[in-house]
């Protein structure tokens, strides 16, 4: 019996031995590994897909009368979204149509009493000619009367009568010229009005335009190619201008990594060097991608409440630096990569340039 269990413990020893080695094994190709990562590439965890996801803002309000998508249901640009009660908007058009018509209209009138004071200024132009040639007549009549009564071959009271008919002959004359002097003024006023009537045309075809641009806003459709989001509406909701309706990932862009390195690991690190990123959904698959742009400042000098080191409340932090990266790669493979998806960068070490 004694035997027995000096077999079994033999054998526990070996296994056990076997078991330890194994970890040991394990754990010194996971610190070469680990090492010679850390050696040939800049990594950080600290990274996080981000694509352009923009809300679908409404223009104009009203009831919503048809939803035309479904959460994550991919759509092409121009697809309609959502169909707003058009309506008001549309008498809105016919108002400002009949406006348009009557304005139009009394345009029409103003050109018709144009051309009949252009005829009453002609004709009164006409008598100035006639009242003028009867003082002028009428001037030598008098100078042949004034010359005969000079010589006592006419009466006085022949003189002043025909003084009084050149004084009325006068008269007449500059009444005439009175008369068209105010028609040719009325005209111009006509033409002022018609400029007023022209420009409440053009306001209001400027507001038509306006109400036009209204009725197009209750369509909402697609401003590109992408993929619907969270949706917030639904039919006979009642919405205002300015109201964020639904999300929509932009597919017309490509997807980028935003990297936050350690302040000690971006020296050498430039503008087209090429990374390797694997998303932690997806850890047997690499995908590749470029720097384009550093930020300018570390992601806390962007904080709401960038720390103030004068203060005298110090205690030294690596800061990060943002750093975008292009995911480079065939659009489907890319588009496995969803947004805010956590992936591991490497930068590696041996294409950095002095």
């Amino acid at each position: 019996m004694k035997k027995k269990y000096i077999v079994s413990d033999r054998l526990i020893t070996r296994i056990t031995g076997w078991m330890a080695g194994i970890i040991v094994l394990a754990m010194a190709v996971w610190g070469f590994q680990s090492l010679r990562s850390y050696y040939l590439y800049e990594q950080t965890n600290d990274a996080q897909v981000q694509e352009y996801v923009n809300p679908v803002i409404s223009r104009a309000g009203g009831f919503i009368v048809a939803v035309k998508f479904e959460e994550n249901q991919p759509v092409k640009k121009g697809d309609t979204l959502l169909v707003i009660d058009n309506q008001e908007y549309t008498l809105e058009v016919d108002q400002t149509e009949a406006a348009i018509r009557k304005a139009e209209a009394q345009l029409r009138v103003l050109d018709a009493n144009i051309v009949t004071l252009q005829k009453s200024a002609s004709a009164a132009e006409a008598r100035i000619s006639g009242a003028k040639a009867k003082v002028w007549k009428q001037e030598l009549e008098y100078k042949r009367y004034k010359e005969m009564y000079d010589d006592e071959a006419a009466t006085q009271q022949q003189l002043e009568d025909v003084q009084a008919t050149l004084d009325i002959n006068k008269s007449d004359y500059k009444t005439a010229e009175e008369n068209y002097g105010a028609a040719t003024a009325h005209i111009r006023d006509v033409y002022a009005e018609k400029a007023v009537v022209q420009a409440e045309i053009a306001r209001l075809k400027a507001l038509r335009d306006r109400h036009n641009l209204d009725v197009g806003y209750t369509v909402i459709r697609a401003a590109y190619d992408g993929r619907m989001g969270r949706r917030t509406v639904e039919v006979g909701q009642m919405i205002d201008a300015g109201e964020t309706l639904a999300y929509i990932v932009n597919n017309e862009t490509d997807k980028w990594v935003v990297a936050n390195y350690k302040e000690t690991q971006v020296e050498k690190m430039r503008v087209g060097d090429t990374v390797d990123i694997i998303a932690d959904a997806f850890p047997d698959q690499r995908f590749k991608g470029t720097i384009i742009s550093l930020s300018p400042a570390t992601g806390s000098s962007f904080s709401l409440l960038p720390p103030d080191n004068s203060t005298g409340n110090y205690v030294k932090i690596v800061q990060r630096v943002p750093v975008r990266i292009r995911v480079d790669g065939k659009r489907a493979d890319v588009d496995r990569l969803k947004v805010g998806m956590n992936v591991n960068v490497y930068l590696p070490k041996k294409q950095h340039h002095g």
